[in-house]
């Protein structure tokens, strides 16, 4: 947890660099809340990267009221060899305002934070020696579909991504997530930024492994619900977010003909120990599952359990069809992610489609 009321008279200087393509539905309220930062020594850099939509025009406006702390940075094209986030914060960590900072945060473009929340983070890293600290965001769900799939989605990231693992040296734990990554910029250097990952789908979880390769410090603490974010709007950008990302660890794709049936079995296993004789064992699983993720997303989010837990096993259905959709963009060998499809096989790297994101 983060200190409540941090006592501190030690900025050291933050650059906090946030990647945006056509995010006009919450990048508004999002800059916002970073803009009205208590923080005295942050800086921030937002990388526009080939909006279409009405993103230019709210940063533009943002950036008139609050030049002395807000830049907005224009990139109308993709390198080849990139994805697009990726691409945007290497360019935002390039710019002198990044290199004169001691530390570095990336946040997606939708995350909203408490007017005092970084100054309690960097209190954290003040107190606990860290070189990479990530905070856990509330991730709120509107829709019946995100209502359904994101609480137990989240729980299961924990799960995966125990504190205590992540900070313990010897273990093999790392954790990095977008919606708050603050990086040591000697540290972040060290391992060669984004640059020496530049078609890593899952770009926060993997610089977070390479520190902790490194010998750097890794921690994660709860950012929720003074962090929030709304990541999706319906099944559709759920879908499309599992397409881009959850077979984007090295290798993994290459299970997903035997991943993709297992999740699908596990998510029914309630209805299969039912027909196999064993009724309430599998009511048992059933009701137990949202009594779980309610405990961890009330913890997060401050709101009240929902209805709509108990068709938990629906939820692992859509990741089966999404790791389905993912597996057959690994066969390509692409990532596609807003409108662009990238090559991200080593053997003929190009750009396709058009846009950048």
């Amino acid at each position: 947890m983060l200190p409540a009321e941090p006592a501190t008279t030690h900025f050291p200087s933050v650059c906090l660099c946030i990647p945006a393509r056509d995010e006009a539905r919450e990048i508004g309220k999002a800059l916002d809340s970073w803009l009205a930062q208590d923080y005295p020594n942050l800086r921030i850099l937002v990388v526009d990267d080939g909006s279409t939509d009405g993103t230019p025009e709210i940063l533009k406006d943002r950036a008139s009221k609050h030049g002395g702390r807000l830049r907005v940075i224009r990139n109308e094209r993709l390198p080849p060899g990139w994805l697009g986030k990726n691409h945007a914060l290497h360019l935002a960590s390039s710019q002198t305002e990044a290199r004169a900072a001691e530390w570095l945060l990336f946040v997606d473009a939708d995350v909203c934070a408490a007017s005092d929340l970084l100054r309690r983070a960097m209190a954290h890293v003040d107190e606990w020696p860290t070189d990479l600290l990530t905070l856990i965001a509330a991730v709120d769900a509107e829709t019946k579909a995100e209502r359904l799939f994101i609480p137990p989605a989240l729980m299961k990231f924990l799960w995966v991504v125990p504190p205590k693992r992540v900070a313990d040296p010897h273990s093999a734990f790392f954790c990095g997530t977008g919606g708050f990554t603050l990086a040591r910029r000697r540290a972040y250097d060290a391992i060669g930024g984004h640059a020496a990952a530049p078609l890593e789908p899952i770009d926060d979880m993997r610089m977070a492994q390479r520190m902790k390769q490194a010998g750097f410090i890794n921690r994660m603490a709860q950012g929720g619900p003074d962090l929030r974010l709304r990541m999706y709007h319906g099944w559709l950008e759920i879908l499309q977010a599992l397409r881009k990302n959850i077979l984007g660890v090295n290798g993994v794709w290459l299970f997903a003909p035997v991943m993709i049936p297992l999740i699908a079995a596990l998510s029914l296993s309630p209805l299969w120990l039912a027909l196999g004789g064993h009724p309430t064992a599998g009511f048992i699983i059933w009701l137990l599952w949202p009594v779980m993720v309610g405990e961890t997303y009330q913890r997060l989010t401050a709101k009240p359990m929902d209805w709509i837990w108990v068709f938990w096993p629906l939820a692992g259905l859509i990741a089966a069809c999404g790791m389905a959709w993912a597996f057959l963009d690994r066969l390509r060998g692409v990532n596609h992610w807003r409108g662009r499809t990238v090559k991200v096989r080593k053997a003929g790297i190009r750009e396709q489609g058009s846009g950048c994101s």
